[in-house]
């Protein structure tokens, strides 16, 4: 799923909420008494259990262990993104390429430390972090922003280059990266860059312009079809009446109420609340309406990993209520 700008509101709470309120030090204590355990057997080459990840890598996999030299002390000279995921996140799935292969463009100039929450629960607790994705940039050892939810790429473009350019003079590791030039990056797709410009400025008519060409040329193109769901989802949750729930639970009956609140819903991450509540909507309808309102709850699956629990079970559900 993707979290619509509407929703920017809530990131910008998280990221108030953040800011200068997260003390590291006990996950630092924690990791440094962990040190001091003795030390596992030796691995095939001697070491001490699995080499750590090269200063360079792009990606790292962060447990509570290893937070305090991974990310804290990372994060004295580069920047940090701590990406909060678990297996069965379906939005994780959809975001988390996107940050790594981000991260690996930039050379160096910043990482991505994976938290898989199920396994490091305490590292989500640190950040009290309501659901996931939730997304952490660690600059100096101290959280600096944040945001939850699968963002568009081109949003996420937006926000690594604002920390970039605020953390520039105070990282050594941003200036290195771009002194070195990076790696030889492959050749932007204008036919994509002039979609993601035009959602960046808003046009949501232009960008689901541009997606739908590429899909007449290419109508197995994964990334398109993905994208126009989500400028569609975006468009629409962006117009959506703000009293529409209100409306809708006040009549049931009134269709536009029902569809517009669900989209509120799924924008809001209430991803159940908005499912169930066009499968009802389902039940109680008929003909054209009926059919209106199965086509809106379709398009809300593509938002998902099809495999995410809650639109197997909203499927299923679904099929319940047609048949």
């Amino acid at each position: 799923m993707t979290q619509p700008r509407g929703s920017a509101a809530k990131s910008a709470a998280l990221s108030a909420a953040l800011s200068g309120a997260v003390d590291l030090s006990a996950l630092k204590a924690r990791a440094e008494a962990a040190r001091k355990q003795p030390a596992p057997p030796a691995g095939p080459a001697g070491g001490d259990g699995p080499p750590r990840p090269a200063s360079g890598d792009a990606v790292i996999d962060v447990t509570e262990a290893t937070f305090q030299a991974e990310v804290v002390e990372r994060s004295l000279h580069q920047l940090v993104v701590v990406d909060l995921w678990a297996e069965w996140c379906g939005p994780c799935k959809q975001l988390s390429p996107v940050l790594e292969r981000m991260a690996a463009e930039s050379g160096g100039a910043w990482v991505v430390a994976k938290v898989d929450v199920d396994a490091n629960p305490r590292i989500a607790q640190l950040f009290g972090a309501q659901s996931i994705p939730t997304i952490v940039a660690i600059a100096g050892g101290q959280p600096v922003d944040a945001f939850s939810g699968a963002l568009p790429e081109p949003e996420i473009r937006k926000w690594i280059n604002s920390l970039l350019d605020a953390l520039r003079d105070k990282l050594p590791g941003i200036r290195e990266a771009e002194a070195a030039g990076g790696p030889v990056e492959e050749p932007e797709d204008p036919r994509f860059t002039e979609a993601e410009e035009a959602f960046e400025r808003g046009d949501f008519a232009a960008a689901q312009a541009a997606y739908e060409r590429i899909l007449d040329v290419e109508p197995a193109n994964e990334l398109a079809k993905n994208a126009l769901a989500q400028v569609k989802f975006t468009a629409r949750a962006e117009s959506a009446d703000p009293d529409a729930r209100a409306k809708a639970d006040a009549d049931p009956a009134d269709l536009a109420a029902q569809l517009d609140a669900a989209d509120l819903d799924i924008a809001e991450n209430d991803v159940e609340a908005g499912f169930k509540r066009l499968i009802d909507a389902v039940r109680r309808t008929a003909g054209e309406d009926r059919n209106r309102v199965r086509e809106h709850l379709v398009a809300l699956f593509d938002l998902f990993d099809p495999a995410d629990e809650r639109v197997m079970r909203a499927r299923r559900d679904l099929a319940s209520a047609l048949f």
